[in-house]
């Protein structure tokens, strides 16, 4: 997290806004282990939430509207390897009233549907507890600035908004945010992990949405855990906006 990086766990600080972040203490991810995951160009990771809509954080793009410079890459764990996916945006839309505090959550549409499985987001706060799994393409140490080609994997536990509160005081907005973190450290997101989910199964063994990679004090610090947008909070309102796109 250096610095509140947005981007969950990981990331720097809430100053820096744009600031994407990657996987630290992570291994690498298998081919189709997670094919609902999405690289995007401007340094940020997201996840299919339709074959043409992609979710992610809203601090990773600039305001809503017709918006043909985002490339979407999918269908690899490599990013440099062959069989890359790789469709333009067409729209974005940030959440309303998005203003850096909360609410971090966004949808691109890509000119054409990508072939590949979505990840269902949860409703309702029953997945908001036990261990989550986070991906990414993000930095792998705090202020690295390099990303990762390969796509790593971690997995790290639910933390209270009490125990958040801890470190992050007044900054954690509760009730729209979920933090996660391993209190020793050392497994985290980080810078260029941003948009991506956080995710878990559900009880059917189905994987499941709970979190997008949101912001947090640098990346991988003991006792700092990962801050993500809180994904059941704002499943109508995702679900309406996908609508209109």
């Amino acid at each position: 997290m250096g610095a509140v990086a947005l981007a969950a766990g990981s990331l720097q600080p809430l100053t820096a806004l744009a600031a994407p972040v990657p996987i630290i203490g992570g291994a690498p991810a298998a081919q189709n282990e997670f094919p609902f995951m999405v690289s995007l160009s401007m340094g940020c990771g997201g996840a299919l939430y339709k074959k043409n809509i992609v979710l992610t954080a809203a601090h990773c793009v600039e305001g809503s509207g017709n918006n043909t410079g985002i490339t979407a890459t999918a269908g690899v764990v490599d990013l440099d390897g062959p069989g890359a996916i790789k469709v333009k945006s067409t729209k974005v839309l940030q959440a309303p009233g998005y203003d850096g505090d909360g609410k971090d959550w966004a949808l691109i549409k890509l000119a054409r549907p990508i072939d590949k499985p979505t990840l269902k987001i949860a409703t309702n706060t029953r997945y908001n507890r036990g261990t989550f799994t986070i991906a990414g393409w993000g930095d792998t140490q705090e202020n690295a600035g390099t990303g990762s080609n390969q796509l790593l994997k971690a997995k790290v536990p639910f933390v209270s908004d009490r125990r958040c509160k801890r470190h992050y005081g007044s900054r954690l907005t509760a009730g729209q945010e979920i933090c996660a973190g391993v209190p020793r450290g050392g497994v985290d997101t980080c810078q260029g992990d941003s948009g991506g989910p956080m995710f878990r199964k559900d009880d059917s063994g189905a994987w499941i949405q709970v979190g997008i990679v949101s912001w947090g004090d640098g990346c991988a610090r003991p006792l700092v855990p990962g801050v993500y947008t809180e994904v059941s909070t704002f499943a109508s309102a995702i679900a309406r906006a996908a609508a209109t796109l």
